[in-house]
């Protein structure tokens, strides 16, 4: 039996449902990616970017009532006849309540306070200047202070000058008053933020130790908002130095070698929401504030006592493991130990530093931007 034709039947395929689907999704994808590409592109930071070689991390040895003699001999140093001098020196902006904390913790180690500040920010801001015209509150270490103004470039409208250029013509500025402040070889200099405080112990530590390394960088304890909620001990970019004539103010990698757990860095640690505000526009940073509504009070209100990013933005991790972990809010923290003493001395003073979370959900006045964030 003869086999039958195969027939060919055709069909007509309509393009219509494909181009609709297109149409809608070519659009909604295009408004996710314009919205959230930053979020996007820092997911997928892991395939993209590469960590930093490690740091070599040293041990830190310390328990109170321990002599400075034993300490210095477990770190593989020896001890001193004599302690070095030791200049703390800071760019400052307008965080007054850390800046207290660091002084009355250091103040009893410290020769010299350096510390300078400008009449614009670092994105060209005009600005006041916050110590000078609060001085007298820092009375108590006065004869220590070395204060120098830095004059500033008022941004013209629509320019888009770098605000890190701003930054690092402070940072240098910085040389000039250390020579004035008459820091001289083997001192020892502190290199920080305001907000990047070393703990008194380890500043002790380094000045009466000899065989320390001429350049350390300093492992402190991240937290943000305040001390009521711990992140990690991801800080490095603070250092100390055994000064030299080639030494310069920087905040960068200087080394490859960390000192552990050597202090505290708390980011954004405000009393007032409108300091918040302030600093948002003020940063190097300042181009994360993608809209408006990021600086909306309210908004920055609920995200302080959640513990979640003001800038809606991901982790920066190069692994998908970190980024996926420390993704959503921070949580809180019911300690207070290992704390600035002056902290714990004066808890009710800055209550807003320990308890933020739990105060500011209390406290009802949002609208109210000299209130809203107090306890």
């Amino acid at each position: 039996m003869a086999p039958r034709p195969l027939r060919l039947t055709s069909r007509r395929f309509s393009l219509k449902p494909l181009l609709i689907a297109l149409l809608i999704l070519v659009p909604i994808c295009m408004i996710v990616i314009f919205n959230h590409s930053q979020k996007i592109s820092y997911f997928f930071r892991p395939l993209w970017d590469n960590p930093p070689p490690p740091f070599k991390r040293l041990p830190h040895f310390y328990a109170e009532n321990v002599s400075m003699e034993h300490l210095c001999k477990l770190h593989g140093w020896s001890i001193r006849l004599q302690p070095r001098r030791v200049f703390d020196s800071i760019i400052f902006s307008n965080e007054l309540d850390i800046l207290e904390i660091r002084w009355r913790e250091l103040s009893p180690y410290v020769t010299k306070f350096v510390i300078l500040e400008s009449n614009t920010t670092f994105t060209g801001i005009p600005k006041p200047l916050f110590f000078s015209s609060n001085r007298a509150r820092f009375a108590f270490t006065e004869g220590k202070i070395v204060h120098g103004v830095f004059p500033g470039r008022i941004a013209s409208p629509g320019s888009h000058e770098n605000p890190f250029v701003l930054e690092a013509e402070q940072r240098r500025a910085m040389n000039g008053l250390l020579f004035y402040a008459g820091i001289s070889d083997e001192d020892l200099l502190i290199m920080s933020d305001t907000d990047e405080i070393p703990s008194p112990h380890t500043v002790k530590l380094l000045q009466w130790c000899d065989g320390v390394p001429p350049i350390l960088h300093l492992e402190l304890r991240q937290y943000m908002y305040s001390f009521e909620f711990p992140v990690d001990y991801s800080s490095w970019r603070a250092t100390i130095h055994i000064y030299n004539p080639g030494t310069l103010y920087r905040h960068s990698r200087q080394t490859d070698l960390i000192f552990s757990d050597a202090g505290w860095h708390c980011s954004f640690c405000y009393r007032h929401l409108q300091e918040f505000v302030f600093k948002l526009t003020a940063y190097s940073h300042a181009d994360r504030v993608r809209r408006r509504e990021f600086l909306n009070y309210y908004r920055i209100q609920k995200l302080i006592c959640r513990g979640d990013d003001l800038f809606d933005m991901l982790p920066e991790e190069y692994t998908f493991r970190e980024l996926i972990k420390k993704m959503g809010p921070i949580p809180h923290s019911g300690s207070a130990v290992h704390l600035p003493a002056y902290l714990i001395e004066n808890a009710d003073k800055f209550r807003f530093s320990k308890e933020a979370g739990m105060s500011k959900e209390k406290d009802n006045g949002f609208t109210d931007p000299s209130l809203a964030s107090q306890s």
